[in-house]
């Protein structure tokens, strides 16, 4: 399966409102009817501040039910972002869990896939800086809801 898209987000930090802006292609392989691997990777921009960020996702997708026209997925992987922009310090954020997921089929090969929060860790560290955020547990904000289209060959 090849797929990806450019999803747009809006984010309200603090009363700071900004959008962000993701393209984000994936690759993966379908081993069978319900186990796939493969990696998302790509670039994301946003409004306020000029942040930007790199991340690299390689996962496992297990998919428990699937029927013609909708197919619901767990992904279990791990991330990588490494963040950067005008006026914000450069970050490293590392990450573990599991995403859940719906994709509608549109056809034989071409789906609508959303993903929809993340349930796991995640740690942040500033560079040239001993400073460390560590998450825990599921978060459902929008940095963690996507809508793309997948072409599967």
């Amino acid at each position: 399966m090849v797929g990806g898209g450019f999803a747009v987000q809006g984010h309200d930090n603090g009363g700071n409102t900004y959008t962000t802006y993701k393209f984000l292609p994936e690759v993966g392989y379908n081993l069978n009817e319900n186990w796939a691997v493969g990696t998302v990777f790509g670039w994301t921009g946003a409004t306020k501040n000029g942040k930007k960020s790199f991340d690299i996702n390689p996962y496992a997708r297990f998919t428990p039910v699937h029927t013609k026209y909708i197919n619901v997925f767990v992904d279990g992987g791990f991330g990588y972002e490494h963040r950067y922009g005008t006026s914000n310090p450069s970050a490293n954020t590392w990450s573990a869990g599991l995403r859940p997921g719906v994709a509608v089929n549109l056809n034989e090969r071409l789906s609508f896939v959303s993903h929809v929060g993340f349930l796991g860790w995640s740690q942040s560290k500033v560079s040239g800086s001993n400073v460390k955020n560590s998450q825990y547990g599921l978060n459902l904000d929008g940095n963690d809801i996507s809508f793309s289209l997948y072409y599967n060959f």
